[in-house]
């Protein structure tokens, strides 16, 4: 039997067809737009996204028996805002996890509403990124598109809903909207209130592996596949991601390293950071995590290289970067091109190069980059530490991690062992695994990354270099506080 996962990312959909034994034996990517109608403001059509995975489903199936698919799981990009209407009709583009706009309702819900009474209701405090300030955007910037609501759902959700008809959404991508009571599983009453939303538009709530339903009769003849397949509740892209990782049940940590950069702390209770830094969320294996975002990661180099260099050589432009030049970089970046969320959640925060002379090179800032968003992660293990948490090692993924410099900065910087997979598909090979408990074939999420989930290679922090990395970061921890007015002016 087949299982199909579907990786709804914020540029592309990316889908692996996946045998019992955890085989990919295919794989599909097709991009689509993203639209930034004014600074700061990040948003997509969601048909697009159905066209991108109808069309790459049907590519990812040939020269296969489509009668032999049994499931399918979607790990999807979270926190975006997707509206329909009484027919199911999307009333506007979505507005995505690295939109901007809602500083004003942010600072209404964190500070009028206030951060004590959040965390209280949802385990957590606002971001930009999250669904709820986004719904009072709505309601105060376009009144005629929020009276029109009759479900609010998230991106990976209107994937399933398409495919099955059902409105649903499990617990991990739903601990990102800043409407859930996280602690006890349910939508908090209190934020859809505050909100000004009903709980009827909004969808049901399943664990990650949970069958919703199975595929329309229409939609599985246009797609070559039989209307017995089940379709399970999914995850935000994190929990898939750490799912297909193997960061399941108490002690996991997983590093990715893609467009927005996360550490995920996985346990088996419910547990929330006092300053709410981190964010505490349900995880797809029925527990929950920690989980500190930074909004741009391995985006910062695709940035430096090709809209600065003009460049798509990374490889090249980190040749130079011998290994004697680590850890005594002149040169500081500051990743925060989208403002940022752990752990300083500040929408004016921009990126900013530090330390330059007249002989800084090319490379000394490449190096820079690659160091910041390593800095950056440190940040929120920062924090975890705090609380408390022992982290002795990590795996890692994304696409940044396919870079043997990063990897040895990252180590390094961290000062802990990087493990690093034997097969790295992100949320798409997570979704497949959450398809195939749900379909019956292991009876547990730890059971199928126990069985799936392979160690290939392991980075090791050397203690000289890990030794220069800590006054490098203490040098950079002192750059935000010193710059932290200064963005806000810039404003």
């Amino acid at each position: 039997m087949y299982y199909i996962g579907i990786d709804l990312g914020t540029s592309a959909v990316k889908l692996l067809l996946v045998d019992e034994m955890g085989e990919i034996c295919n794989t599909v990517t097709r991009e689509y737009p993203l639209e930034f109608p004014q600074p700061g403001w990040s948003q997509q059509n969601p048909e697009d996204w159905h066209q991108a995975v109808w069309q790459g489903m049907a590519q990812l199936l040939e020269g296969f028996d489509g009668a032999q698919v049994a499931g399918i799981g979607c790990g999807g990009q979270m926190h975006g805002l997707v509206v329909l209407d009484d027919q199911d009709r999307v009333i506007r583009p979505a507005i995505l996890w690295n939109d901007g706009r809602t500083a004003a309702q942010v600072e209404y819900l964190n500070e009028v509403v206030g951060r004590e009474k959040l965390s209280k209701y949802t385990a957590n405090i606002a971001f930009a990124g999250f669904t709820a300030p986004k719904l009072l955007w709505l309601r105060e910037q376009e009144p005629e598109h929020f009276a029109r609501i009759a479900k609010i759902m998230l991106p990976k959700d209107y994937i399933n809903y398409l495919l099955t008809g059902v409105h649903s959404c499990d617990y991990s991508d739903a601990s990102g909207m800043l409407l859930l009571d996280v602690e006890h599983k349910c939508w908090s009453r209190k934020m859809l209130e505050l909100c000004g939303v009903r709980e009827e538009q909004m969808p049901a709530l399943y664990e990650s592996y949970q069958v919703v339903g199975t595929v329309k009769p229409d939609v599985a003849k246009s797609l070559g596949i039989p209307p017995t397949v089940q379709v399970v509740a999914g995850a935000g892209d994190n929990a898939a991601a750490a799912v297909g990782c193997g960061v399941v049940g108490p002690g996991g940590c997983n590093i990715s390293l893609g467009t927005s950069g996360t550490l995920f702390i996985s346990s088996d209770r419910f547990e929330v950071d006092p300053h709410n830094a981190l964010h505490a969320f349900a995880h797809a294996d029925g527990g929950w995590h920690l989980m500190g975002c930074m909004l741009s990661a391995a985006s910062c180099n695709k940035w430096l290289c090709e809209e600065i260099l003009h460049t798509t050589d990374y490889p090249a432009e980190q040749a130079p970067i011998a290994p004697d030049r680590l850890g005594h970089n002149h040169v500081y970046f500051l990743p925060y091109l989208m403002g940022e969320r752990s752990p300083i959640n500040d929408t004016n925060a921009r990126g900013t190069l530090v330390g330059m002379t007249m002989d800084t090179t090319r490379a000394d800032v490449v190096q820079a980059v690659l160091e910041g968003v390593a800095f950056a992660i440190r940040d929120s293990l920062e924090v975890a530490k705090s609380l408390g948490l022992d982290i002795p090692r990590a795996k890692l993924c994304g696409g940044g991690s396919k870079s043997p410099l990063w990897r040895t900065i990252f180590a390094n910087v961290l000062g802990i062992p990087l493990e690093l997979l034997q097969t790295e598909q992100g949320p798409g090979f997570g979704g497949a695994m959450l398809a195939m408990v749900g379909c019956g074939r292991f009876d547990s999420v730890q059971q199928a990354a126990d069985a799936l989930v392979h160690v290939s290679q392991v980075v090791e922090p050397q203690p000289e270099l890990t030794a220069l990395y800590e006054q490098r970061y203490r040098q950079y921890s002192t750059l935000y506080p010193a710059l932290k007015n200064v963005f806000a002016r810039l404003v």
